[in-house]
Formats: C-alpha cells, sequence, structure tokens
C-alpha cells in the first residue's frame, strides 16, 4: 500500500513562481523566513548552550512551535528543521549530531532516543513527476525506540514501540514494535524483550 503524503509542494506553490520547476521554491515565503528565524536563534542560542541546559533548548524549541514533553534531552549540536512540526512526549533524547529533517509532523513517543550523527529523513522527491515535486510524510517513533547512532531513517518509515535500529543502518520500511534490525537496507534479526509487559 502506498504511503499517503502530508505535504506536496506543487500543490502550495504556484507555477508562477518560475517556469522551470526545477527552479522553484518547495516551500511558502513564510516558512522560509521562520526557518530562516530558527536558523539564527539556532546558531546563537540554541548550539552555543552548555550541554546540561536541556531545559532551556527544550524552551527555544517550544517558542518555534515544538510541543516538548517533561524532561526531554535534545544536545546542543542536534538540528531540527522545523520545531513546529516537532511533537515530542516525556524523556525523549536527541543526541549531538543528530538531524531531524521533518518537513511534515514527526512525532516521538515516551522515552524514544535518537543516539549521535543519526538522520531522520521526512521528505524526497517525485522522480515520476515532470515538475520533480518535494513530498513529506508524517512519521511516528514509539515508546521506547531506539535509533543507533549513524543510523537512518528514510521518508514516511515509522518505528514501532521498543523497536531498534542499530548503528549505521538504514530503515527504508517501517520497523516492528520490540525488534531489533539491522543493515542496508534494515532487516529484522532478533526480538527485544518488551520491557513495558514486564514492568506491568
Amino acid at each position: 500500500m502506498a504511503r499517503e503524503a502530508a505535504y506536496v509542494a506543487t500543490d502550495h506553490i504556484d507555477e508562477s513562481e518560475h517556469a522551470d520547476p526545477y527552479l522553484r521554491p518547495a516551500f511558502t515565503l513564510r516558512n522560509r523566513l521562520m526557518r530562516v528565524l530558527w536558523g539564527v536563534v539556532w546558531l546563537l542560542l540554541y548550539r552555543p548552550s552548555p550541554r546540561p541546559m536541556h531545559g532551556w533548548r527544550a524552551m527555544l524549541l517550544r517558542l518555534f512551535g515544538a510541543t516538548m514533553g517533561p524532561n526531554c534531552h535534545f544536545y546542543p549540536k542536534s538540528k531540527i528543521w522545523a520545531p513546529w512540526n516537532l511533537f515530542c512526549a516525556d524523556q525523549v533524547t536527541a543526541a549531538d549530531g543528530v538531524e531531524i529533517y521533518n518537513p511534515a509532523p514527526m512525532h516521538f513517543g515516551s522515552h524514544a532516543i535518537v543516539s549521535q550523527d543519526a538522520f531522520l529523513c521526512g521528505a524526497t522527491h517525485d522522480y515520476n513527476s515532470a515538475a520533480f515535486p518535494l513530498i513529506a510524510y508524517e512519521m511516528r517513533f514509539g515508546a521506547y525506540s531506539w535509533v543507533c547512532a549513524r543510523a537512518s531513517v528514510g521518508p514516511g518509515v515509522n518505528v514501532g514501540e521498543g523497536a531498534v535500529l542499530g548503528m549505521s543502518a538504514v530503515a527504508t520500511r517501517s520497523l516492528q514494535p520490540w525488534t531489533v534490525y539491522t543493515g542496508n537496507p534494515a532487516k529484522a534479526v532478533k526480538e527485544r524483550v518488551n520491557t513495558m509487559e514486564r514492568s506491568a
């Protein structure tokens, strides 16, 4: 079953912007201005902040529309493309070097972890269209899921509750709950103990 895009650039950008579709912007002027402003705030206030100041960085993300539950730990070298499309429950962690490219909403459940240098890619292009429009997908990372260091998650891929994507693995399809995946493309290698059932 084909994934349904949450955002298609051609639905939002008028053809009059440029005759060549490859030269048209993928986002509205307001979106671009907001990202410029966020980039300045990230560079001057977010990135230089001391590592323990998680509350400060969460506050900055909230100021730009992010939903941040209690005790989220977003480290200073983490990059969030659009804070207004970031939805976090409690205890969500994004380590240094994490890049969250979220032109459409990304949701993180309680205690979800994204480790160093992981890349979460929320968009691609429709290469079968002459306009080559950007298309973005809403994505979900379940409670207690873990995207390990240098792993990548592709557009429209959902990570189930408690799922683990191993180091440098590449997820091109959604991951089942409480399952460990490795490789490129990522394949299930074993089950993970469901700690939620143990604590019940």
